[in-house]
């Protein structure tokens, strides 16, 4: 059931798992005993089961990631092996560059879905492609260096960059409805797209809370630094003397 979602069977070892209600590690999700009777682990802290989304369809999960709750990401970020987010990093890419690609179309844009497609053999779709991938390694190079600068090096705790990667770059699902917007264009679009990018910086602060086990303050700063560095350097590259778009679109 849950291949459907994108779950692979990676074993995890003991001790890797995490209690979605209180975060407390756990040894084990659940115990599998005959006849294909599994019953599910009762955390010793909270003393609720561990993980209750093992049991529930991935149309449910989907919906409670989308709510942002907080059960909902432990389960996605700790107690699965959902290894995709290389891939649905460059899918977000594409999805950012050809709204950017549709910006600069102006009047000459067409609604035709297929337009896509012809868009991939122009070199200014990979020049947008080469600026929306710079702007997400500043952001989350923003969010990563703040993170280990507040508690790696202030309050000498332990961080797992790796990990935070990885969540940061799965909260970024909220890009693929850049397409749908940008293909059923109307008046409200810029409000669409505002809403859409507000969304994801929700889903990212929701992530680094869930990771570090944070207050709300601490996961909202890193992610706003995030986005002043993803600002500073989209000024930048219009703004130098040789401008990078420039160069992407061969004006």
């Amino acid at each position: 059931m849950l291949a459907a979602f994108g779950f692979t069977g990676r074993r995890m070892e003991k001790g890797d798992f995490r209690c979605v209600e209180c975060n407390e590690k756990s040894s084990e999700l659940h115990r599998d005993y005959r006849n294909g009777i599994l019953k599910i682990t009762i955390c010793g802290s909270c003393q609720k089961p561990v993980d209750r989304y093992i049991e529930y369809d991935p149309v449910i999960i989907l919906i409670d990631a989308i709510l942002c709750k907080t059960q909902a990401f432990r389960h996605i970020l700790f107690n699965t092996s959902l290894n995709i987010h290389w891939k649905l990093c460059v899918f977000c890419l594409l999805c950012e560059a050809y709204l950017r690609w549709s910006h600069l179309q102006g009047s000459e844009q067409s609604s035709d879905p297929a337009d896509i497609i012809r868009y991939t053999k122009e070199w200014e779709f990979y020049g947008m492609f080469g600026l929306a991938a710079l702007e997400l390694a500043a952001f989350c190079g923003g969010v990563l260096w703040f993170l280990w600068l507040v508690v790696g090096f202030l309050r000498g705790g332990t961080l797992e960059l790796g990990l935070l990667l990885r969540a940061l770059l799965l909260s970024c699902y909220g890009k693929v409805l850049l397409i749908p917007a940008v293909i059923w264009e109307h008046d409200y679009s810029p409000l669409c797209l505002g809403l859409i990018k507000l969304f994801v910086l929700t889903s990212n602060s929701q992530a680094v809370r869930v990771i570090l086990n944070s207050s709300r303050r601490l996961a909202l700063m890193a992610v706003c630094l995030g986005l002043l560095s993803e600002t500073c350097v989209a000024q930048a590259c219009h703004k130098l003397p040789w401008s990078l778009q420039d160069v992407f679109t061969f004006d």
